[in-house]
């Protein structure tokens, strides 16, 4: 058997892998063309969850909290993001690791209660 050969072998599941992932998917948007029902009305086609028009001036002014809801998801969803990698090699770092993600998680904790206190949650 040659180096080739041998080298298309290795990749021969992830080949078969990729190709069947590309038909069902494929499958899967034929099907949703040909049997979802499809009736927009103006409420289907208003703007969704931005709060303005989606097709207006581009100068138009409109509220900065829009940013603060991002830049507080943005924060919030990292924090979640490294509680993963911790989760999984709390037993190698030891009590070291696991009071730094504890200081860690109060830091962020204190952030999101002085927000919350500060009214950026709240949508009126």
């Amino acid at each position: 058997m040659t180096e080739v050969e041998r080298l298309a072998l290795d990749y021969l599941p992830v080949i078969i892998f990729v190709v069947i992932g590309a038909v069902i998917s494929c499958l899967f948007v034929i099907g949703n063309v040909l049997l979802a029902p499809s009736k927009p009305d103006p409420e289907k086609n208003s703007a969704y969850e931005c709060g303005f028009p989606a097709f207006d001036d581009a100068r138009m002014k409109f509220d900065v909290r829009f940013y603060l809801v991002a830049i507080l998801f943005i924060i919030f969803d990292l924090e979640v993001a490294f509680l993963f990698p911790w989760a999984i090699s709390l037993g190698e770092i030891g009590v070291v690791g696991f009071w730094s993600m504890v200081v860690f998680l109060g830091v962020l904790t204190v952030g999101f209660v002085y927000e919350w206190r500060r009214g950026a949650l709240e949508w009126e």
